[in-house]
């Protein structure tokens, strides 16, 4: 056989190689690029973009001494020509790393078309889950937080997308006041009726300033109540400070039955007080409650020297 009637051996790589870069120069190559360059143009033209989320605030529109009710506002920017679902919300809330409480909101809503909106999102703190998790968390005290959100939304080209969020910020753990008659002092005596005023003492356990803005209260003495009233007052208590309020009250001793001469004889009384503050704090306005069972106080007349009560 002569050299020229040899088959051509040629690689079957070589070949396909050959066959592909004939592809891509030839008409299925242009077609190819014609159809991604139109793909990238209406990409373009219709304006598809990555949403952008951002924390703008964060709530506290309710707190007491059981739990604290906080409210995420989350700034969702849509630049789409079409509404995105907001698939997800996975949020955390922890302190010094420590997880205080964990969850997901499903179905979350939708995003609108070429514009923004908040999205609120609530999250609870029950305190008394934090202080028999953590110990060291004490009543009164103000602890650091960082919420943690992540967003999951589905965007057309992009597919799903996750948007991380954090933002830090405090947290108290109220405590109530401690209250105290130190004296009743009488302006006015009868049998019938008697005038006096309550100097009373507050004394603010927690770790952050109280605005007092008034109190209603109800005093018993000797087991008999003798008066209720509410009272506007404002009073600023500084932290684990002390504050005196006096408090007017109007009652008829002789419904204190036998302890009247007790009473009268200068021998200290028993008394109970109930009742709540409404104060204003760093955080917000809080309704504490006050509680005094079985506490002890001294009657004095008018004329009577106060500095014989600080013996």
């Amino acid at each position: 056989m002569s050299e020229c009637d040899k088959p051509e051996i040629v690689e079957r790589g070589t070949k396909e190689k050959e066959h592909e870069e004939g592809e891509d120069s030839g008409f299925l190559g242009k077609v190819k690029g014609f159809i991604e360059d139109i793909g990238e143009k209406i990409e373009e033209t219709i304006g598809f973009g990555k949403p952008t989320a951002d924390v703008s605030a964060i709530h506290i529109p309710k707190i007491n001494l059981e739990r604290a009710d906080i409210i995420v506002d989350v700034l969702v920017t849509n630049p789409n020509p079409i509404p995105i679902p907001l698939i997800d919300i996975n949020y955390l809330i922890e302190s010094d790393g420590r997880k205080l409480i964990s969850g997901l909101i499903p179905d979350a809503g939708t995003i609108h078309a070429h514009g923004s909106e908040t999205v609120q999102i609530p999250l609870c703190l029950i305190y008394d889950d934090i202080k028999n998790t953590y110990a060291d968390i004490q009543p009164g005290s103000v602890v650091p937080y960082k919420v943690k959100v992540d967003l999951i939304v589905d965007v057309p080209v992009f597919g799903r997308l996750t948007l991380p969020l954090e933002k830090n910020g405090e947290i108290p753990i109220p405590y109530k006041p401690d209250v105290d008659i130190e004296k009743i002092k009488f302006e006015k005596f009868s049998f019938e009726e008697t005038v006096a005023t309550l100097h009373l003492k507050l004394e603010n356990k927690n770790d952050f300033d109280l605005g007092l803005n008034a109190l209603d209260y109800e005093v018993w003495l000797c087991d008999v109540s003798i008066g209720c009233a509410e009272l506007a007052k404002t009073e600023n208590i500084k932290k684990n400070g002390i504050t005196y309020l006096d408090i007017p009250i109007t009652f008829r001793p002789k419904d204190c039955g036998s302890a009247l001469w007790d009473m009268i004889r200068g021998k200290g009384t028993g008394y109970s007080m109930k009742g709540n503050i409404d104060v204003d704090t760093p955080f917000g306005g809080m309704k504490l409650p006050l509680d005094k069972e079985s506490g002890t106080t001294k009657l004095k007349k008018e004329d009577d020297d106060d500095d014989d009560d600080e013996e």
